[in-house]
């Protein structure tokens, strides 16, 4: 027998349909709430409300797990590269030897852009953040590609998402390129995804560069731990976007756009600049760690803690192996990475960090591991931009499949403002 909640109301009781997911996680349905008795909820910010149900990712956050598509995150991490990931992502299998050699030689096909985009790279001013650049040139690849717009068009769709992953390192590297007024590197197709885009990052025309095994190794497991995280503000606006049938490119352009805010994709950029801050201010780690504790003082320690994880985050787990790897080998001249690991043990023993379960968090390590890298800090988020891309296409791809097509999503208000009021003439106010 299916199990309602009963909602009380001025008329009467309302039996609402209980709904059950994979892992036991329960959701009352109000689809019909304000048809049949004209009420709404109110929930500032959705942190309790479910705006769909998904197939992709599970987070429980209590007990620090993470799942893309049934498989844990830390396996995934150890035994699948971005590009097999991605697949998994979008399509929800892991791809067989064939399906993954199609799969990459289709991303292949499209990693040059259009020699005419170019030109959209030499109009932005040489200060221009590169996630403004890297918004704007996606959302301009619709315009270049009138052949893969229908999202209602199985093929059309195929060949948008091989586009979009195969373009967006492409015009990641040539964002930064352009910040530090440097000619562009084209892709080679020859090199693995990682790869090829820290050849376009780094290399340049009048020397050679061999990359580093190391940071395709690095890099490689941070897109993967960012691949996905369920309905957070950037996937929920692809998806918001997306529904009122507008192209895959376009749709991608928004959710950069909620990524780029501070609130959302800056915290690994965040964390960096605190320790820098610390390090210029005489390195006194204990100075902060006191201001930290100290809740009259707005002062906040970067990088531990999570929104959703109570416990561990595990893809920090991951990634503090990685971390700590590259410190032997690459940082152990530089102070900051020195500062980073005095504050990791601290927060690991102190009983007030591990009271309020303030563990390091995927921010902190990631921010470091993308310094250790030779990253500028001002192109942190779009690398999370470039990780988070086949979440995002695997929700736009749900939302137009899975469910048989979606209604355009439009929440409701609850408005406080002024009852109607008597207009008075200018001359009179």
């Amino acid at each position: 027998m299916a199990k309602t909640a009963s909602l009380t109301l001025d008329s009467g009781n309302v039996e609402l349909p209980v709904l059950v997911g994979t892992e036991g996680n329960r959701a009352i349905d109000i689809t019909k709430l304000y048809r049949d008795t004209g009420y709404i909820t109110l929930d500032d910010g959705f942190a309790n409300t479910g705006a769909t149900k998904s197939h992709i990712t599970y987070i429980n956050g209590e007990a620090g797990t993470l799942r893309y598509r049934g498989y844990r995150v830390e396996e995934i991490a150890e035994r699948c590269d971005f590009t097999e990931t991605s697949y998994l992502l979008i399509y929800g299998e892991l791809p067989t030897g064939e399906q993954l050699e199609e799969f990459r030689r289709n991303i292949r096909m499209h990693t040059l852009l259009h020699e005419g985009m170019k030109l959209i790279f030499a109009g932005f001013p040489p200060e221009a953040h590169p996630m403004a650049i890297l918004g704007s040139v996606v959302g301009a690849l619709a315009i270049y590609s009138p052949d893969s717009l229908d999202p209602n068009n199985p093929e059309q769709v195929e060949v948008a998402i091989h586009r979009i992953l195969a373009k967006m390192p492409t015009i990641a590297a040539f964002s930064y390129k352009q910040s530090i007024g440097q000619p562009f590197v084209y892709p080679q197709n020859h090199l693995s995804y990682c790869q090829n885009f820290l050849n376009m990052m780094f290399a340049v025309p009048s020397e050679r560069y061999q990359v580093d095994p190391d940071f395709v190794v690095a890099m490689n497991a941070l897109l993967v731990l960012h691949a996905d995280h369920g309905q957070n503000c950037s996937t929920s606006t692809v998806r918001m976007v997306g529904s009122s049938t507008v192209n895959l490119f376009s749709s991608i352009s928004a959710g950069i756009y909620a990524l780029w805010g501070a609130l959302h994709g800056g915290a690994n950029e965040a964390c960096v600049k605190m320790l820098e801050q610390i390090q210029e201010d005489g390195g006194n780690l204990g100075k902060y760690i006191d201001r930290a504790k100290d809740p009259n003082d707005p002062f906040r320690l970067m990088g531990f803690g999570h929104r959703v994880y109570k416990n561990y985050d595990p893809r920090a787990k991951v990634v503090k192996h990685i971390c700590h790897q590259l410190f032997e080998r690459h940082a152990l001249k530089d102070p900051v990475f020195q500062l980073a690991q005095e504050l990791e043990e601290v927060a690991l023993k102190d009983p007030y960090f591990i009271e309020r379960k303030l563990y390091p968090n995927i921010d902190f390590y990631s921010g470091i591991i993308y310094r250790m890298m030779g990253i500028p800090n001002n192109m942190f988020t779009v690398l999370f931009a470039l990780g988070r891309l086949p979440g995002w296409i695997a929700h736009w791809r749900e939302m137009h499949t899975d469910s048989g097509g979606s209604r355009i999503h439009r929440p409701r208000q609850l408005y406080v403002g002024p009852s109607e009021r008597k207009f008075v003439p200018l001359i009179k106010r």
